[in-house]
């Protein structure tokens, strides 16, 4: 919708995605619901209303699929992406293996190549639009290294180097680049799927805390004494702690923690 902010969301007819879309929305920005449920994602959008938000298909492992979504959302929007959030990702517990290959080959398309997808897609859409910026949906699991939701690890860890990368990469431009990580919510994610580190942490967020942190960290800003802001921003306490943790104990401390953590 011209003259409003646009923001686009990757799987976001449930959980995490869509209390991001439903928070813009309210704050008045014209939102983008696209998740691999066409029909749910446009039942979000409805209930948002045609004048805040348009929704519609999109299978993120699919650079077409990307193609024809943000095709169809900046016609909508005016031409405008002021925010991409990457959010859509899976999550299969268990130890490496005893879960089918298949299911790790699929984590990695959807939570890596995905992500990837959106970026490149996105991009020119993001550099035509003044002050834009990408907020990837990391977790505290790439803090180190989590077993039994190993592979969902390895591909937040992957998400964390592309956005420090693209950070760089794209500062110049003017587009923004920035991670969150949240610990454990209480998603349709955790359906069928405890983890050690999810039993003895528990879940201490909602759909709303990270939504809510997102929407802080859209907001503009050039961070203490003119310098960027940081790119990695946790969310909740025990998240933070591990942060802190792993940025100021030696390795070897960081690695005891997670064995505690995970009962490894």
């Amino acid at each position: 919708m011209a003259g409003k902010k646009a923001l686009f969301v990757s799987g976001s007819a449930q959980g995490i995605g869509k209390a991001i879309v439903e928070k813009f929305a309210a704050e008045g920005w014209f939102v983008g619901v696209y998740d691999i449920d066409a029909d749910q994602a446009r039942d979000v959008a409805a209930l948002l209303g045609s004048e805040a938000a348009v929704g519609g298909a999109l299978d993120v492992t699919r650079p077409d699929s990307w193609k024809a979504a943000l095709e169809e959302f900046a016609t909508a929007a005016g031409g405008r992406l002021d925010l991409l959030v990457n959010n859509a990702g899976i999550l299969r517990a268990g130890r490496l293996a005893e879960v089918d290959l298949d299911e790790h080959h699929r984590t990695i398309e959807i939570n890596v190549n995905g992500v990837i997808n959106g970026c490149h897609s996105a991009y020119p859409y993001l550099r035509a639009t003044p002050g834009s910026g990408v907020i990837n949906v990391c977790s505290a699991s790439a803090i180190y290294g989590q077993p039994e939701i190993a592979t969902y690890s390895a591909s937040k860890y992957a998400v964390r180097g592309l956005t420090e990368a693209l950070e760089l990469e794209w500062r110049k431009e003017g587009i923004r680049v920035q991670a969150v990580w949240p610990l454990w919510v209480q998603t349709a994610l955790l359906d069928g799927n405890v983890a050690s580190s999810h039993e003895t942490l528990g879940v201490r967020l909602t759909v709303e805390d990270v939504a809510d942190q997102v929407w802080e960290m859209a907001q503009p800003r050039k961070g203490l004494l003119g310098r960027v802001p940081k790119v990695h921003t946790t969310v909740g306490l025990p998240a933070r702690a591990l942060s802190a943790a792993a940025d100021l104990a030696p390795n070897v401390l960081v690695r005891e923690v997670n064995r505690f953590i995970t009962r490894a």
